[in-house]
């Protein structure tokens, strides 16, 4: 991927990584598109940022995603990235049977990429060069079971991500995967936002963005911190891994 010269729609970029990417292609001198559901954090996001712009945009409604697609390309024609970042992460508690949470989940952080990849997949192929930048994390290779549905939806991105860098090899369209470990967001609330076990943001982003400097035809950025859980099963230590993180973290949140 070029760093510079890119006109770059972040979903999900008044917050967190997606506002953390955003603001870092910017710097660059890019011209960065963010969306999110709420006006008023976009609005704050863009006061900081002089020229960076905003859209309203939910990722679970499929209407919504054609219209502001629509006018995306209309507005903007130099569009030729797309970082699909916007998600959402809830525990859920599976003996309850309960269903609308992880309904949510796969509306927003699966079926939300797949619909906005595919109203701007046609405008994108036509451009000498483009990239689709995937944000999935570690928990799509080792899942997390208070966040089932959350560590599905990555799995399910990972998957979707290379079937797509498979069809569109042939085309000036490059395919990007993210996999981030635990970062300090507010992803999760506060919680998440000041552990310490947590990588901080700024560290993340500075990793990820040398990797993309480093490396423009990389596939999958991954930091050095979510490589053993990426290669848990490759080492062989994947039930070990599962284990370990799945009762640290359990204890951690309910202790």
């Amino acid at each position: 991927m070029q760093l510079t010269g890119n006109t770059i729609l972040v979903t999900g970029g008044n917050s967190g990584i997606g506002q953390a990417l955003a603001s870092a292609f910017h710097s660059l001198g890019n011209t960065v598109i963010i969306t999110g559901r709420r006006q008023d954090t976009l609005d704050a996001t863009v006061a900081s940022h002089p020229g960076m712009h905003a859209v309203v945009l939910d990722v679970a409604d499929p209407d919504a995603i054609q219209q502001v697609a629509r006018q995306l390309i209309q507005d903007s024609p130099a569009l030729n990235a797309v970082i699909h970042n916007a998600g959402m992460m809830s525990e859920e508690d599976l003996k309850t049977g309960e269903v609308a949470t992880a309904e949510a989940h796969i509306a927003t952080n699966l079926l939300g990429p797949i619909r906005l990849n595919s109203a701007l997949l046609p405008h994108l192929l036509t451009l000498p060069s483009a990239t689709v930048m995937t944000v999935t994390s570690g928990l799509a290779f080792v899942p997390l079971a208070l966040n089932p549905t959350y560590s599905a939806t990555k799995a399910a991105i990972h998957s979707y991500t290379q079937s797509l860098r498979y069809q569109l090899a042939d085309t000036p369209v490059q395919v990007i995967e993210l996999a981030p470990p635990y970062v300090r967001t507010s992803l999760q609330g506060e919680r998440q936002a000041n552990d310490p076990n947590a990588m901080p943001l700024d560290e993340f982003i500075a990793e990820v963005m040398q990797i993309l400097k480093d490396d423009p035809a990389v596939t999958e950025v991954l930091v050095q911190r979510v490589h053993a859980q990426r290669f848990a099963e490759r080492s062989g230590e994947y039930d070990v891994f599962f284990k370990r993180m799945n009762d640290m973290l359990r204890a951690a949140r309910h202790g």
